[in-house]
């Protein structure tokens, strides 16, 4: 450990003085061409991909991606190996340590904006990746990193068949936080590359394979970091027997969620896209999560629905087979009114749109003999009825009171008729 500290450890008096040496000097030119040229090939990879599915390692502005430091660290290590061969150079033990820390900053940032985009914690959880690898370089360059790690190591208690550590523990949890990163990172990817091109129905599909790669790998890649420190995973296994009956009772409703949303996705009976009306509710389906499903009103409300809801209730589907859709609008007309004209008109005012479909025809029928006069009913179909129903509905009804009026056909009001009957009178 004595060792280990006079070889990282760096005074600043000898390194004031190093630094006007021409081999440090050498080393800073070194540097700053590794800078030029990883900006250089950052640029490239931009120019060359279109910037499609690289955010995570081009970023948003060239340096603030992965490919910048990761490209850095190689062209420093190689200028260290290199320039170092005739005699040390102390200027590369604080380099190779501030790109690494660079690199681990930008990875783990990267892909928490990418896996978290929405959540309100990322920005906590990049503050906090920067602090702990800024600090732990601050420490590792001046020395004081081995000399705490070893008194943290002093610090142990059993558990079990195991010795437990606070060093064991800070360890376990950078390296379970560095896996949960290299699996998120992993199922990002293969989310990108799943949902690239992916229309309708495959679009559930892939959304749910995609959901369980992340939930297993990132399973995975616990039980990995807790067998790197030493901690015996069958003493899980009581736990895992405790968590099933927690399950089986007091979480029985989130658990049916999320059985629920992943049968939703495997059968395909409600898509993202999909037209529906739960309870009350008309929107489209914006997005299926594993526990609920986001429903998008027209008018811009959104409703979020537990998955269970949708499994066991009565759900209308507009679009799951056939995205047509009919509409019907009734119009009422004096007795006196020529039928074979009002039925025209109607036809024509609906095939006046471009919404409605011209197969199946538009078709008006005479449905009923009213109190007041002549009912019709005009039929119509529409493929689209995510971009609304209702403004098509008003305009094909106020053009058909303009053609009515046009053509002078009324539209009676209502009547009704009094009797009133006279009696004598028969006051003495």
């Amino acid at each position: 450990m004595a060792g280990m500290n006079a070889q990282v450890m760096v005074d600043p008096l000898v390194l004031m003085s190093s630094l006007a040496r021409p081999e440090s000097m050498l080393a800073m030119a070194a540097f700053v061409a590794c800078l030029a040229l990883s900006w250089g090939v950052a640029w490239a990879v931009r120019r060359l991909s279109g910037e499609s599915n690289l955010a995570i390692l081009l970023g948003r502005k060239l340096f603030d991606g992965v490919l910048f430091p990761a490209v850095l660290l190689g062209l420093v290590f190689v200028a260290r190996t290199v320039l170092t061969q005739s005699q040390p150079i102390v200027l590369f033990q604080i380099l190779l340590p501030v790109c690494i820390s660079l690199l681990v900053i930008r990875f783990g940032v990267k892909v928490l904006q990418v896996a978290f985009a929405q959540a309100p914690f990322v920005r906590v959880l990049e503050r906090t990746i920067s602090w702990l690898a800024w600090g732990t370089v601050v420490l590792w360059v001046t020395g004081i990193l081995p000399l705490v790690l070893q008194e943290l190591d002093q610090i142990s208690w059993k558990v079990g068949g195991s010795v437990l550590s606070v060093r064991t523990l800070i360890e376990g949890a950078l390296t379970a936080g560095a896996v949960l990163i290299v699996a998120l990172w992993v199922s990002a990817a293969i989310e990108a590359r799943l949902l690239k091109s992916a229309t309708g129905s495959d679009l559930s599909l892939r959304k749910v394979i995609s959901n369980t790669v992340r939930a297993l790998l990132m399973f995975v890649g616990l039980l990995l970091a807790l067998s790197s420190v030493g901690i015996d995973l069958t003493a899980l296994s009581v736990l895992g027997g405790a968590v099933g009956v927690g399950i089986g009772f007091g979480l029985q409703k989130l658990a049916s969620n999320y059985v629920s949303g992943f049968v939703i996705l495997a059968e395909r009976s409600m898509r993202i896209g999909d037209m529906v009306l739960v309870d009350g509710f008309e929107g489209r389906i914006v997005d299926i999560k594993a526990r609920y499903t986001v429903i998008r009103a027209l008018n811009g409300r959104e409703s979020i629905v537990p998955n269970e809801f949708l499994i066991i209730n009565r759900v209308e589907n507009f679009t799951l087979m056939d995205p047509k859709l009919s509409q019907t609008t009734i119009v009422s007309v004096t007795y006196d009114s020529d039928v074979d004209l009002v039925r025209r008109l109607l036809v024509e005012v609906c095939e006046s749109q471009e919404r409605v479909l011209k197969d199946p025809a538009p078709n008006a029928f005479l449905s009923q003999f009213g109190t007041d006069g002549l009912e019709f009913t005009v039929s119509y179909w529409i493929a689209d009825p995510e971009n609304g129903q209702l403004a098509l509905r008003s305009t094909i009804n106020m053009m058909i009171l303009a053609a009515l009026r046009e053509h002078n056909i009324q539209i009676p009001h209502s009547q009704r008729v009094m009797h009133m009957v006279v009696g004598e009178d028969k006051r003495a």
